[in-house]
């Protein structure tokens, strides 16, 4: 997991520019191990962005007191963001174990996961493209309107599944194939080209592109 921090333009060796994405990873620590044995798969559990407050005893304010537990059995300071990695086999990691950019080095392409903008309600212009209604005289208040959706009396009904006005945005998006362009591990900065899902300061998840071979 990792941080989108912005757009950026940097140039090529041949002085093109190129559009890429500013992504700040901090390590990772594993804070569970899953096996096949107990949880029926095998899995990490990561952890990212850890809980700094001024005085111990204000952590339960910002972490709930089962989260609490769970860090303290894995002797790991509490985490913000958990998330679970499915791997063949859990038994050459440990708990407390960090997960760096180091895991990068060699990749030429990347999948980043993330939580995309959120729209608010949009009509069907804004959210499917549609043209809308004539806008001469005459043809009414219905310019963003969908039109007819119905049918005649047989099944005399809607059909549901169809386009309609609704909630646009807030979902999770993914976006294959971005090229790597550049890593340091010093700051823990990674530098994609292209676009990745989200806002700023927002919480991705990388993983090594699973349709594109790393050269």
């Amino acid at each position: 997991m990792g941080t989108k921090r912005g757009m950026v333009q940097v140039y090529d060796k041949d002085g093109n520019p190129v559009v890429c994405t500013l992504l700040h990873v901090e390590p990772n620590v594993i804070t569970q191990l899953k096996t096949q044995e107990k949880d029926g798969y095998e899995a990490l559990q990561l952890g990212y962005k850890e809980v700094i407050v001024k005085d111990p005893r204000t952590m339960e304010k910002r972490v709930k007191k089962p989260l609490i537990g769970h860090f303290k059995k894995a002797n790991v300071q509490p985490r913000r963001f958990l998330y679970e990695v499915l791997v063949e086999s859990s038994a050459q990691y440990q708990v407390g174990q960090k997960m760096d950019l180091q895991l990068f080095e060699g990749v030429s392409h990347i999948d980043v996961t993330g939580k995309s903008k959120g729209k608010g309600y949009q009509g069907v212009m804004k959210k499917y493209g549609f043209a809308g209604m004539p806008k001469s005289h005459g043809a009414g208040p219905t310019h963003r309107h969908a039109g007819s959706t119905g049918m005649r009396s047989s099944p005399g009904r809607c059909l549901p599944g169809g386009p309609r006005p609704s909630h646009m945005g807030d979902e999770q998006v993914t976006i294959q194939n971005l090229r790597v362009l550049s890593i340091d591990l010093t700051s823990n900065i990674m530098l994609v080209e292209g676009a990745v899902p989200g806002a700023k300061n927002g919480v991705v998840v990388l993983s090594n592109a699973i349709k594109k071979q790393s050269k």
